[in-house]
């Protein structure tokens, strides 16, 4: 496989992304949408992992507006876990899914890339933003995985949820058991929008996990439910991205 950081050009500046390929020709694209923490090799792993599945991946810097910030979690202090907190805040849907059209548009002319259906990940605070972009770009997302995703039901206007009569493709949906970061009435609202529109998806809430349990480098990390989710998500890649 072959890795390239690029910067893919956006309206409000240059987005620098780590792209996986292949040599042997144009594979399905993948987008990782990333968690708080940022850009980092645990997301570089991840993207490989998906690669060597048999896709071109993705993995953008969500955070470049604000420069190119870099959070080693393990050693954060409270300063750094304010500035993740707020560069977390920077993000909207809006931002995030104009962010997505560059990146569609630059994937449309790459050689690496196999035109057709996209999938996406995301995890923790990207949850929105891949629900989100199953709605707004549904001709193009065709298998998008949200892992214990916050604010993809919310009371504001553009909550991700509400964009379920839009979608075409399909979701997969991974909850952690006790997640503080998830309120009660998530799932049941999600649940019920998805099933007023006949929307394929799967969820799942799996027992015995907390928020970032798909993490090998948290301590949350729960190794096999992480690897069923992994399991779940490749089969509906396999299945979508043709």
């Amino acid at each position: 496989m072959n890795e390239e950081i690029l910067s893919i050009k956006t309206s409000d500046g240059d987005m620098e992304t780590l792209v996986v390929s292949h040599d042997d020709g144009a594979k399905p694209p993948v987008i990782i949408y990333m968690d708080a923490p940022g850009i980092r090799e645990e997301l570089y792993d991840f993207a490989r992992r998906i690669a060597a599945e048999g896709y071109t991946v993705l993995l953008p810097d969500m955070y470049y507006r604000l420069g190119r910030l870099r959070f080693d979690m393990a050693t954060a202090d409270d300063s750094a876990r304010k500035e993740m907190f707020s560069g977390m805040r920077s993000l909207n849907n809006a931002l995030v899914m104009s962010d997505t059209a560059d990146i569609l548009a630059w994937m449309h002319q790459d050689p690496r890339i196999k035109q057709g259906p996209v999938g996406c990940i995301g995890y923790c605070m990207s949850g929105q933003y891949v629900v989100s972009a199953a709605g707004t770009y549904p001709d193009h997302f065709a298998a998008s995985a949200s892992l214990y995703g916050v604010s993809i039901v919310t009371d504001a206007p553009d909550t991700p949820h509400k964009l379920a009569s839009s979608m075409k493709g399909e979701l997969y949906l991974g909850f952690a058991e006790t997640d503080e970061w998830v309120p009660d009435n998530v799932i049941p609202d999600l649940r019920a929008e998805l099933d007023a529109h006949s929307v394929s998806y799967t969820l799942d809430v799996w027992p015995g996990t907390g928020h970032g349990f798909c993490f090998p480098e948290r301590e949350a990390y729960v190794e096999d439910a992480a690897e069923q989710v992994w399991e779940k998500v490749f089969d509906m890649y396999k299945r979508k991205l043709c």
